[in-house]
């Protein structure tokens, strides 16, 4: 999704008599969120306003209130709660939880690449809720570091549950289509558009990937390249990009990210029992993982507390910033002409080397110097005994003489 935009025709709008839509956050090719305000119970909420487009396919609608209507049963604190859906005028939308924060990826962008123990922090709520998820049925289809929320109280959400889905279904989009953001599609979904939970569990795998080293796996110089390397090509293990990356981490990417899904992990709960295995055999520390201090949520709201005070129902956001994140988006692309998307944008690249402000060598400094001392103690033992092996030949042909 594009941030920081301009404000937008709706904003000002009350929706379905109850919501008060407020400043833009951010926008994409499918849909609009905006921070807003449900007036009955006065309490801030996220709305994502799907575009007008949508409106008139009765089974897109169809789908949409039945997707909402299932990801709200859901509970999980690693989900984004869905408290309403509904359609005003041309606009359907949804009603969420608002998380005051921003996204995994604009935590990426900041901080770069994370030491495994803030992996670990990241990936036990997410696969908590995809486990929720799947347990009741329920794909995602479309996860990304966009769609991972961060809380300013440490808390992280997945969101855009049954989107994917319900846009998939809908007359407009052909058959014809790939539905997905290219980085982090499983190799069924770029061959036949088709996935389930072992889908989802590849697009984790390719996020972990990318918090271990900073970047998705697979480039090329074409569209084509970079979508169709995933069938043919394995995702090499992150230790190979970075150093430090213990191998159990390794373990876990190639098994998440196989190309046959029945070598992957049947699902998001058999992941999660499998991190828990790696967090208790390295030891890795409880992490609290920090929100952005840049993000588009926290600019809209500042944003939206000057217009209040200037009395303006109109909220003008900042343009965007040239050095600013260009998100990716979930797109509907055909096979033919699939986006450009090499997994990685330079604007993501870590220069710094650092996470959470602190050196990432500092995290492997432990490791590696274990390492060195181990190998010194062994050259010091295997000279020792050549030594003594020695002194013993040589004591032993001239025994004789000495008798």
């Amino acid at each position: 999704m594009e941030t920081y935009q301009r404000s937008s025709p709706l904003t000002g709008a009350v929706l379905d008599g109850r919501y008060r839509v407020d400043s833009l956050i951010a926008t994409g090719g499918m849909s609009a969120v905006y921070r807003g305000l449900d007036q009955r119970l006065d309490r801030p909420v996220a709305l994502k306003i799907m575009d007008s487009r949508y409106a008139g396919d009765q089974d897109f609608l169809t789908r949409f209130q039945r997707e909402a209507r299932a990801v709200a049963r859901l509970k999980d604190p690693g989900l984004v709660a869905v408290y309403d859906q509904g359609i005003d005028g041309q606009h359907p939308f949804l009603v969420m939880e608002l998380v005051e924060g921003g996204t995994l990826r604009e935590l990426l962008r900041e901080r770069g690449p994370m030491p495994p123990h803030a992996v670990a922090a990241v990936l036990r709520p997410v696969l908590s809720g995809l486990a929720a998820a799947h347990s009741a049925g329920l794909v995602h289809r479309d996860i990304k570091p966009e769609n991972v929320l961060i809380s300013d109280d440490g808390e992280v959400k997945i969101a855009d549950f049954g989107l994917v889905r319900a846009v998939a279904e809908a007359k407009i989009t052909s058959t014809s289509v790939i539905l997905g953001t290219a980085a982090y599609l499983s190799p069924e979904q770029v061959a036949t558009g088709e996935t389930d939970s072992r889908g989802d569990v590849y697009s984790v795998g390719i996020l972990v990937y990318e918090l271990l080293t900073g970047r998705t796996p697979f480039t090329g110089d074409t569209a084509l390249a970079v979508a169709y390397q995933r069938m043919d090509r394995d995702v090499a293990p992150p230790s190979t990009v970075i150093d430090g990356v213990p191998r159990q981490f390794d373990d876990l990417v190639l098994c998440a990210t196989s190309r046959d899904p029945a070598d992957r992990f049947a699902d998001a709960a058999e992941m999660a029992e499998e991190l828990e295995t790696i967090v208790r055999e390295l030891a890795l520390p409880q992490f609290r993982v920090p929100a952005p201090r840049n993000s588009a949520l926290h600019n809209s709201a500042n944003t939206s507390t000057v217009s209040q005070d200037a009395h303006d129902t109109t909220v003008h956001l900042d343009k965007p910033d040239p050095a600013g994140p260009v998100n990716r988006d979930t797109r509907v692309f055909s096979r033919d002409e699939l986006p450009v998307d090499d997994g990685y944008d330079d604007e993501y690249r870590s220069t710094a080397g650092r996470f959470a402000g602190i050196e990432l060598d500092e995290f492997y400094w432990a490791r590696q110097r274990s390492r060195r001392v181990l190998f010194f103690w062994v050259v010091a033992v295997i000279t020792l005994a050549a030594l003594a092996a020695a002194g013993a030949w040589t004591l032993g042909t001239n025994l004789s003489n000495l008798l």
